[in-house]
């Protein structure tokens, strides 16, 4: 579990699914940092949730303000691909309130995540990035993300096409 002054960081539990899904959906309807063209109830949510148990490579870390414990963000690790070739792959994302940028939110939540897989058998972590999204880009840059790629035009959403750079990092 991480800490700072104002904000605990510790793993996702099924009680934080109707905040979680009202975090995710506020990114479906305003940006395009998600692909997701259509809002979710919390039940359609909740595989994904448990998809993300307190252990092994697939996890859920979320982050809350020490004192009303409101869900601040959350950050992910998840299959990278299918296949069982890329079982020691995973994706990782991070999500923070719109109201909590800048307080290093993201920060918090993804030196947890990092801390909780590396005792995991895992060899590479990979985020795509739906530019422009500088923020994110700094963000990953700062835990040794490298820039490995960028899908031209590859999602469409708000009648516009939209890239994804894609970073990637040794674990």
């Amino acid at each position: 579990m991480s800490e700072s002054a104002d904000v605990q960081v510790r793993p996702g539990v099924e009680g934080d699914l109707d905040a979680l899904t009202e975090l995710y959906n506020h990114y479906v309807r305003e940006t395009a940092i998600t692909f997701d063209t259509r809002v979710f109830t919390a039940e359609e949510r909740r595989p994904w949730l448990l998809s993300h148990p307190e252990d092994g490579p697939y996890r859920l870390m979320v982050a809350t303000a020490t004192d009303s414990r409101r869900i601040l963000g959350y950050a992910t690790s998840s299959p990278y691909r299918p296949k069982a070739a890329y079982s020691t792959s995973v994706e990782v994302t991070v999500y923070v309130a719109p109201d909590a940028g800048g307080r290093g939110v993201g920060t918090l939540l993804y030196t947890a995540l990092f801390e909780a897989l590396a005792g995991e058998d895992l060899h590479r972590a990979y985020a795509g990035i739906a530019q422009p999204n500088e923020a994110s880009t700094r963000l990953h840059e700062r835990f040794g993300f490298q820039h490995v790629g960028t899908y031209r035009e590859v999602g469409r959403k708000f009648g516009r096409y939209w890239d994804v750079a894609w970073y990637e990092k040794a674990l």
